[in-house]
């Protein structure tokens, strides 16, 4: 019976090790000192509940296995192989969980998930990013030392014959231990520390990944707290949302005669709207950093009107394109750019396209990665990506795509031959080249290549000002808004699970012939841009959305929605009320200088508010209520 238990020891060790290695990654003070036993001991639990998975098969095995194989020359050789493949995956599944823990400061989730559908992006990354022969042959070295020095102990052990008792008690640990592991222990365990750091630390990344694979998906009327839904639809009516009520939806929809307060000398024919990857507005001078990294943003954000105080819906770009092209608060598990039935939606490409605007979704990757392909070929727009462009225009390519300056020439090119058929357009642009590997064109900027983040940052402003220098020579220049504004922030690590500075992302509107220069306040959601560009269009269709036209005479709602996986978040009078699994709820009161959170008592009028929103869009979505009435594509 030796053997699984050594199994055991050798993955408990390795789990230890590494949970106490992220606490040690660590800055001082995000989790202290005095949570260490906490999170190592619930660690053991979620270890324990991983290992009774783990070696169950190991269990399985030798009930089964003669004794006479067991000193054998054969088996002993198999053995040790099969013992150094064990602890080689082990050890680069350390080095996995490490590298994803720098990158997002959480165990394996729901992203890992993700990325194991798409392999030639995520290894072509990581080839692009890491010397991986040089990592792997060290595993393998590694892997063989520890088996080199455990080799006696596992001669040893198979010296000794196993009993029939022994066999059925093998048995029974092989099929009861992770039986009683999956009623007992659950991911949601994980919470219970007060921040965010212990309780992810707490965790075990094999265990959270698989629960990620069973829960990536999640039922707001299951999961959540809900209210009848006409008393939703009532609440969203007083928060100014003119969309038909879900309990009624043989209403006719309340398009309002709204008025407005515009900051344009007129209104533009066309919009270019830029989503920049992973761009926090903290890297940006105009909302003040100091360090020198978007000059050229810093110009343009001078020049046009800067939205002081806008967030990000999550933490992944599909959550930015569903917000951006959809208006939509953030349904929990999956974004719905990667569910199926998400065609022949209300968004913008729909609601334009149906009144003669021609729109575009550029980007520059292979958009068959997270759906965007099938999704914004679905609803109304003409996608160009990678495979669309002149290989003797790349100048510059990895893993993720093209560069970003050669990315914009495409949309210059297309932009400029549409416009033969005189129809104004709507053009989305999602850039890739601030992503790791962080790999760009050699003297655009004064960082090498590749230049980490800091790198990126600094290449992507120099292509988004190039983009805008070559298009005031384009004759639709005049009459275009361009919309500068992030997918999401470049990370969302924090001692809370919605982590507000982690989702504030520049916001932009840049048409010099058209707008007059200045600062915005208020709050400002991601999917307030959707019916803000449908109304200074001059266009019908703004009652479709969720959010608000952001230039409207009455107060602003300054209210707005950040979410993860699980938590959905409103935040609204400097309070952060948070929706979790399980009917739970939390509040936070906000600094709204540092936007530091400190629990506080819920407040009912916020809290159904939340409800109101993410209740009615998750159900909205379910019902096929998202799908624009009397689309021309569906005729």
């Amino acid at each position: 019976m030796g053997v699984p238990w050594l199994v055991a020891v050798i993955w408990l060790a390795a789990f230890t090790c590494l949970r106490i290695g992220l606490l040690v990654t660590l800055d001082a003070g995000q989790v202290g000192i005095d949570l260490w036993p906490y999170v190592l001991t619930k660690g053991l639990l979620f270890d324990l509940a991983t290992l009774a998975f783990l070696v169950a098969p190991v269990c399985l095995y030798e009930a089964v296995l003669p004794n006479r194989w067991r000193t054998s020359l054969w088996h002993r050789t198999l053995r040790l192989k099969w013992l150094w493949f064990s602890v080689f995956v082990m050890l680069f599944g350390i080095g996995a969980e490490v590298t994803f823990w720098l990158e997002f400061s959480t165990r394996f989730n729901f992203i890992a998930v993700d990325y194991l559908l798409y392999t030639q992006e995520v290894i072509g990354n990581i080839r692009q990013s890491y010397p991986v022969p040089t990592v792997l042959a060290a595993i393998a070295v590694v892997a063989g030392l520890i088996v080199w020095f455990l080799r006696g102990a596992v001669r040893n052990m198979d010296n000794v014959k196993i009993t029939r008792i022994q066999r059925a008690k093998l048995v029974a640990a092989g099929v009861v231990l992770p039986v009683i592991a999956g009623f007992t222990v659950s991911v949601d365990q994980m919470e219970g520390a007060g921040n965010a750091y212990a309780d992810e630390i707490s965790g075990n990344g094999l265990f959270t990944l698989a629960a990620a694979m069973r829960r990536n998906e999640l039922d707001f009327d299951r999961f959540y707290r809900t209210m009848p839904q006409s008393e939703a639809d009532r609440i969203l009516q007083t928060m100014g949302m003119q969309r038909r009520p879900l309990s009624d939806l043989s209403a006719q929809a309340l398009k309002g005669a709204a008025n407005h307060a515009w900051p344009f000398t007129r209104r533009p024919r066309n919009v270019v709207l830029i989503s920049v990857e992973s761009l926090s507005a903290s890297f940006l001078g105009a909302y003040g950093d100091s360090r020198g990294l978007t000059p050229r943003l810093d110009a343009i954000a001078k020049q046009g009107l800067l939205f002081s105080h806008a967030y990000a819906t999550g933490t992944r770009t599909v959550r930015g394109l569903e917000a951006l092209s959809l208006g939509t608060p953030p349904v929990p598990g999956q974004a719905i750019v990667r569910r199926p039935q998400n065609e022949h939606l209300a968004t913008l490409g729909e609601v334009l396209g149906s009144q003669g605007f021609k729109p575009y979704f550029f980007y520059g990757g292979y958009g068959y990665f997270d759906n965007m392909n099938a999704y914004f070929g679905g609803n109304g727009y003409k996608v160009i990506d990678r495979t669309d462009m002149d290989k003797r225009t790349i100048v510059f390519e990895n893993v993720w795509g093209v560069a970003d300056e050669v990315l914009f020439s495409q949309a210059l090119s297309t932009l400029d031959e549409g416009r033969a058929q005189s129809n104004p357009f709507f053009a989305h642009i999602m850039t890739t080249s601030n992503h790791r590997p962080y790999t760009y064109p050699a003297g655009r900027i004064d960082i090498p290549s590749p230049g980490g983040r800091l790198g990126a940052v600094k290449y992507t402003d120099f292509a988004i000002g190039d983009f805008i220098d070559r298009a005031r020579a384009q004759p639709w220049f005049k009459d275009t808004l361009f919309i500068i504004v992030a997918d999401h922030g470049a990370s969302v690590a924090g001692k809370t699970k919605l982590p507000l500075d982690g989702y504030r992302i520049p916001l932009i509107f840049f048409a010099p012939d058209l707008l007059k220069p200045g600062v915005y306040e208020p709050l400002v959601s991601q999917l307030d841009l959707a019916p803000t560009i449908v109304e200074l269009l001059g266009k019908k269709g703004a009652d479709y959305f969720f959010g608000r036209c952001l230039f409207e005479e009455e107060e602003p709602l300054r209210r707005v929605f950040v979410s993860n996986y699980q938590s959905l978040g409103y935040l609204r009078s400097n309070t952060l009320t948070v929706l979790l699994p399980r009917q739970r709820v939390e509040s936070y009161r906000v600094d709204p200088r540092t936007l530091e959170t400190t629990p506080k008592a819920v407040d009912p009028v916020l809290l159904n508010e939340a409800i109101a929103y993410y209740q009615t869009a998750s159900r909205s979505f379910k019902m096929g209520a998202l799908k624009l009435p009397n689309c021309p594509h569906q005729q």
